[in-house]
């Protein structure tokens, strides 16, 4: 084919009018087979109304079935969840929802888990452009000043967004904006984009000389691991924390807890080593499968996995064991969250809707411990490999 031949494959086809239907979704199913030789057979079968997908999916097929698993009970003693919960796990990975299951009844059976959400903070961090590094210097202090304009003009975009202040860094002659928010019961990413392009604007509108700005710099490192939002906190900082009865520990995982603070010795020592985000066991498993089965974007576990665990030997060898989530963004109201099967699974924890947001976070991070008590305890009783073998084998 010379250079200036061109080739036109078939475009997947659309209804303007309404995209979202039963029928539409089988045209594109068909399409797929006419142009892959692959017939969707599984996917086409959901048990929904495709009419509720407006905003959250485009060109709809069909439906990727995840399977879910439930584990629990866990007894939470939280400032908003309270009481024993069933969690569901969405999962591929054989051993994970009984690994969780035995974690829960491990805190279950040692009092539970008391879990407090101690910050929130959803950021949009744009950055302007200056002529140099003191023009720069004189916008932050100008943006200081007028802080309560700014918010205002922010707070207009939105009903449950709020501004509550903006972080500055200098670098030549930018000047960074983090621009930090609390956004209700949504994990707010496109709220904040919203209200923080109606604050720049006006900060352009309104502020004495030219300026030129990006909407973002990237220090909010939306959907990315990053150690300023370990410190600051992004979405929702949380803390799950529980005292591990020594008998209980040696009961149900077969281990000591002398060993085990011995064996996190040597943990904290490998995780900061080698930079690790969480210096914890496995936070992004149980993140990942309650995220799926509730509607969350799944992305945002690359933010949401990171934590710091801290331990103490008591006296009587018990043991006290925390999780601290510091970027923690879920939400229990739009996004995925309406969705049918999803919905279900929220309701299941009674997290869906307005004012459960605080509550999910609570029992996200009580998930987390417990995925981390029982890991940990199988890899210091020498099961971690067996049970791997046993129960997430699913191939000839």
């Amino acid at each position: 084919m010379s250079d200036t031949e061109t080739t036109t494959a078939p475009k997947i086809p659309r209804d303007r009018a309404d995209d979202y239907t039963k029928d539409q979704s089988a045209v594109r199913r068909a399409f797929v087979a006419e142009q892959t030789g692959t017939k969707l057979e599984h996917a086409g079968h959901y048990s929904f109304d495709p009419g509720i997908l407006r905003g959250n999916v485009e060109n709809f097929t069909g439906v990727a079935q995840v399977p879910i698993g439930i584990a629990g009970p866990l007894r939470i003693n939280g400032e908003h969840a309270r009481g024993d919960f069933y969690v569901p796990l969405a999962t591929t990975e054989g051993t994970l929802v009984a690994s969780y299951n035995r974690g829960m009844r491990l805190l279950t059976e040692c009092g539970g888990v008391k879990t407090t959400v101690v910050q929130h903070s959803m950021q949009r961090s744009p950055v302007f452009i200056c002529e140099d590094a003191l023009a720069a210097r004189k916008l932050g202090a100008w943006i200081d000043q007028h802080f309560d304009d700014i918010k205002a003009a922010a707070e207009k975009t939105t009903r449950s967004g709020k501004l509550s202040n903006i972080g500055q860094y200098a670098l030549g002659p930018l000047r960074y904006l983090r621009m930090n928010y609390t956004t209700g019961d949504a994990a707010g990413q496109n709220m904040t984009g919203k209200a923080t392009l109606a604050a720049c604007e006006w900060i352009v509108a309104n502020y004495p000389g030219e300026l030129q700005y990006l909407l973002s710099g990237n220090i909010d490192t939306d959907k990315k691991y990053s150690q300023i939002n370990q410190l600051l906190t992004r979405g929702k900082r949380v803390v799950a924390e529980a005292v591990i009865k020594r008998e209980v520990f040696q009961r149900l995982m077969g281990v000591d807890t002398v060993e085990l603070f011995h064996h996190r010795q040597i943990s904290m020592a490998g995780a900061f080593m080698v930079g690790s985000a969480n210096n914890g066991a496995h936070a992004a498993n149980g993140l990942t499968a309650i995220f799926i089965a509730t509607g969350q974007d799944v992305a945002n576990v690359a933010e949401s996995h990171a934590g710091i665990t801290y331990t103490q030997l008591l006296p009587n060898n018990d043991y006290y064991w925390s999780i601290t989530l510091t970027s923690l963004i879920a939400g229990t109201y739009g996004g995925g969250t309406g969705l049918a099967t999803q919905r279900e699974c929220l309701e299941m924890l009674g997290c869906y809707g307005s004012g459960k947001a605080d509550k999910f976070a609570e029992i996200c991070a009580a998930v987390v411990l417990a995925g981390e008590t029982s890991l940990t305890g199988a890899i210091l009783h020498g099961d971690w490999v067996s049970s791997h073998d046993r129960l997430g084998r699913n191939r000839p």
